[in-house]
């Protein structure tokens, strides 16, 4: 094996070429290129992803280095203007899919968790005027579902920055799981929908939610803090009032503010209620690290089509480097086994010990 291994490397052997071309088929576009194709400009915004390059003139000069056809600046501008995001979507679920079997596999009863919750990336209005926010800003959403302990990505959708949460909560999430998310989704409509479809949910409401007809929950011991009430209820009042009974579980955060849960898991003790919510600060953490190291703060173009293509594709080297990060621990000795930051750290210097290097060189014997 050579003495580095880049990302596009790798991506060649999990995603060939080939995967492109019944999805161009399927969005009806044509790649008329010869000098620079679709594929290219993927492994491009890959590697520009993972080595957090500045944008494409940056990115011109450091292509050759990486193992990439050079082409000048314009080039992928224009490449990156034309090309439909929707590919670079499907190319990420594509990966999604691909990688997380295992965890399809063994899904079932008791349901794992499904953090869901978005994050903003804004930029100045002239850079996106087809997403103004308030003020001289502009922006864009990414809407994530992330399973919870695994950190392995589910589902995503994009919006511009201005529009809610709760309209775009639907694409991701899944009855299979168990949603955890945070006042952005407590709509007491919605509960009603998801008692009706069997939708399982632990969710955050607001300070201000109005409890119709309480009754107190039997316990067998009282509650200890930080937790202070468990009963069921109706929620809100009005024409807002829901049509059926759900459970509320009231707690008190480190800074002695009450934090309100809704949910219809009547099995589950007040406590493990309050632990289930607790990990939803895992897909906070995971916002953070994506933000931190795979570049997408840095927006390269100023299209839909530019902006979307290039955090897909950062999404999806997530993706991938959180399978070769599960799967290399799996295969090597235990001594050389690594965390997930440290893993990042090394792979992205090429100093990965050798015991990791054999397993990236028969990378395509795990797939």
């Amino acid at each position: 094996m050579k003495n580095s291994t880049s990302l596009s490397t790798i991506l060649q052997l999990m995603m060939p070429n080939e995967t492109i071309v019944p999805l161009m088929q399927e969005l009806g576009y044509v790649d008329v290129a010869r000098k620079f194709t679709v594929y290219d400009l993927f492994l491009f915004l890959a590697e520009a992803a993972f080595q957090q390059w500045g944008g494409y003139r940056d990115g011109e000069q450091r292509m050759g280095l990486s193992g990439l056809r050079p082409v000048d600046h314009s080039t992928l501008s224009k490449k990156a203007k034309s090309v439909p995001f929707a590919l670079f979507k499907r190319l990420f679920e594509l990966m999604v899919e691909r990688c997380n079997r295992s965890t399809r596999r063994k899904l079932g009863i008791p349901r794992e968790l499904l953090l869901v919750d978005s994050t903003k990336i804004t930029v100045g209005r002239g850079r996106l005027p087809w997403a103004p926010l308030k003020g001289e800003r502009a922006g864009i959403k990414l809407h994530v579902a992330l399973i919870a302990d695994e950190n392995n990505l589910h589902k995503v959708t994009e919006t511009t920055g201005n529009s809610h949460d709760f309209k775009s909560s639907a694409e991701v999430i899944d009855n299979r799981f168990i949603v955890v998310a945070d006042r952005a989704y407590g709509k007491h409509r919605r509960f009603d929908e998801y008692l009706e479809q069997q939708q399982y949910f632990v969710i955050r409401l607001r300070d201000n939610t109005r409890f119709q007809a309480k009754k107190p929950r039997e316990r067998k011991q009282p509650l200890a803090e930080p937790l202070e009430q468990d009963f069921t209820c109706q929620l809100g009042q009005g024409h807002r009032l829901s049509k059926h009974r759900f459970r509320v579980v009231i707690l008190k955060d480190p800074k002695g503010k009450p934090v309100i849960l809704a949910t219809n898991l009547h099995w589950h003790s007040a406590e493990r209620i309050a632990d289930i919510y607790k990990k939803r600060w895992q897909i906070e953490v995971f916002f953070r690290w994506i933000k931190q190291h795979l570049n997408i703060p840095t927006l390269f173009g100023t299209t839909p089509n530019a902006v979307y293509g290039q955090l897909y594709t950062a999404l999806l080297v997530y993706v991938v480097l959180k399978f070769l990060f599960d799967h290399g621990n799996a295969v090597v000795h235990w001594c050389a086994r690594m965390t997930f930051a440290d893993f990042d750290r090394l792979f992205t210097i090429q100093t990965l010990p050798p015991e990791w290097k054999v397993y990236l060189e028969n990378i395509h014997t795990f797939l």
